[in-house]
């Protein structure tokens, strides 16, 4: 490594990925067992060295490996006398765990808000009718300014617009039962599912990822899936909201000489299955501006052909381990692969992707230019840290003594607008009935209830509402939330 570029692989020659150019975003394809996760290692160890935080998710366990340094194997003695890699030493590197769960790392809760309509309807599928539904819930609470924390919270907000859609018909569009419904049948399944967990306070702050130890290295957060996998769709929409929150906080800078950060995102493949047109291209416009917010993109999948052209072409340095051809839909993601890269006049890459052994792939980078090279045969260099799991009392360890953990242990539920409607309703079931004057024609008749007006009620519940979310985020409030590309709430 020296200041500009850092050493990833080594063929004929040495392969060096351009610290600058980390931010045109990256590839790391290949089948099961060909070395992905070997790749990604190397990257984010040789990143966190450079003093570039790096976000993981660790969908088996075996990531978590990075906090520990390796032990001697004769397959990386091998491979480091082979690259003839000087002063090579194992090592471990800062790491910090998180976890949605809070069982392996340090819990990680969003508030509703936070989320937004776009991914919260995502997570709870709902058709496009019903979705426009749930915008119509979130834009009453944003123009009231009113931050929804809590899945009940979001519940009794639902039920109570639901039981006053007619007044709010006329400013925001027709809300039907049966999608409000639908809403709360989504609700109700994701919380039976562990949802309670995701939503609350206190709330991630990204800023805290971009952290560096004594050493100035980077910090590498993990975040543990291994239970959230399990559910692929709230894996993936959690991490898009974590990109989307990324892409939200981080300010404008331009070409940097290394990134504020790299994000790696694994079976990159689950965030375009049967995704909307509409949010694809929110997708593909959030990689393509946050570029210059610093921050470095890197999808990890199967196959290229996982990724929309769109997103994919976008994609400036790519780690291509071997690929099967079994199928003729298995050949023709191999002819696109091989066709994606810059031919080098000496080997076919077609031919090579069915031959790459493990930890073997064929590499393009960019130049400093910003234009690919032609693309190397090459091994990727070994890791430092530790292949494999590490035990859990270790993770448990780090986690008790990293100093967020005071910040993000323990679960705060403050009063919100569950809170404020429960309340509401408490003083009408008590307000006193009035009696009608003796003479009055329907002095006979058993007194009636009627509904006060919900144009008056609702907005007094919102604003009481809106004025404890303003104290519990810690600041002024605007008359309406703003909200970004993919719905999230702008800091």
């Amino acid at each position: 490594m020296d200041t500009k570029k850092i050493w990833i692989a080594t063929g004929k020659t040495p392969v060096y990925m351009n610290l600058k150019m980390v931010n045109r975003h990256g590839l790391v394809a290949g089948a099961t067992g060909t070395g992905k996760t070997v790749s990604i290692k190397v990257l984010a160890e040789a990143f966190s060295d450079m003093g570039v935080p790096v976000f993981m998710a660790d969908i088996k366990g075996d990531v978590s490996g990075l906090c520990k340094a390796g032990e001697p194997n004769s397959r990386v003695d091998e491979r480091v006398k082979g690259m003839n890699i000087p002063d090579f030493a194992y090592g471990a590197y800062p790491v910090r765990f998180f976890d949605v769960y809070g069982k392996k790392g340090l819990p990680v809760r969003t508030t509703i808000s936070e989320m937004g309509p776009v991914l919260m309807a995502r997570i709870l599928g709902l058709n496009e009718t019903q979705a426009g539904i749930l915008q119509i819930i979130f834009k009453i609470a944003d123009d009231d300014g009113l931050l929804l924390i809590d899945l009940k919270d979001l519940r009794a907000l639902t039920q109570f617009v639901g039981d006053n859609a007619k007044e709010f018909t006329t400013k925001y569009g027709n809300i039907t039962s049966q999608s409000v419904g639908a809403i709360q049948r989504g609700l109700l399944t994701l919380s039976s599912g562990g949802g309670e967990l995701f939503f609350g306070e206190p709330a991630l702050d990204i800023h805290d990822w971009l952290a560096f130890d004594e050493k100035g290295r980077g910090f590498i957060n993990i975040l543990d899936c291994v239970t959230l996998f399990q559910s692929p769709l709230l894996y993936s929409t959690f991490l898009l909201w974590m990109l989307s929150a990324l892409y939200e906080m981080m300010p404008e800078v331009g070409d940097l000489d290394k990134p504020k950060m790299v994000f790696f995102f694994d079976e990159a493949h689950l965030l375009f299955t049967d995704a909307p047109k509409a949010l694809i291209q929110k997708i593909e416009q959030v990689v393509r501006l946050i570029r210059s917010k610093g921050v470095g993109i890197y999808f990890i999948t199967q196959s290229p052909s996982d990724i929309p052209d769109t997103v994919l072409s976008q994609l400036g340095n790519k780690i291509q381990h071997a690929l099967r051809a079994y199928t003729p839909k298995d050949q023709k993601a191999v002819k696109a692969a091989a066709a994606s890269f810059r031919p080098n006049p000496e080997f076919s890459s077609e031919t090579v992707l069915g031959e790459l052994s493990t930890g073997e792939a064929l590499i393009s980078v960019l130049d400093e230019k910003g234009t690919p090279e032609i693309v190397q045969r090459a091994f990727m260099l070994p890791p430092r840290s530790f292949m494999g799991a590490v035990e859990p009392e270790q993770i448990n360890e780090l986690t008790r003594n990293c100093p967020l953990y005071s910040k993000y242990a323990q679960a705060i539920d403050r009063e919100s607008a569950y809170e404020m409607l429960e309340k509401q309703k408490k003083q009408q079931a008590n307000a006193p009935v009035q009696k009608q004057p003796a003479n009055s024609p329907n002095a006979t008749k058993a007194p009636q209830t009627s509904k006060p007006k919900t144009s008056a009620r609702s907005t007094s519940v919102l604003n009481k509402a809106a004025t404890s979310a303003m104290n519990t985020v810690g600041r002024e409030v605007g008359k309406a939330l703003i909200r970004g590309l993919l719905g999230s709430m702008k800091k």
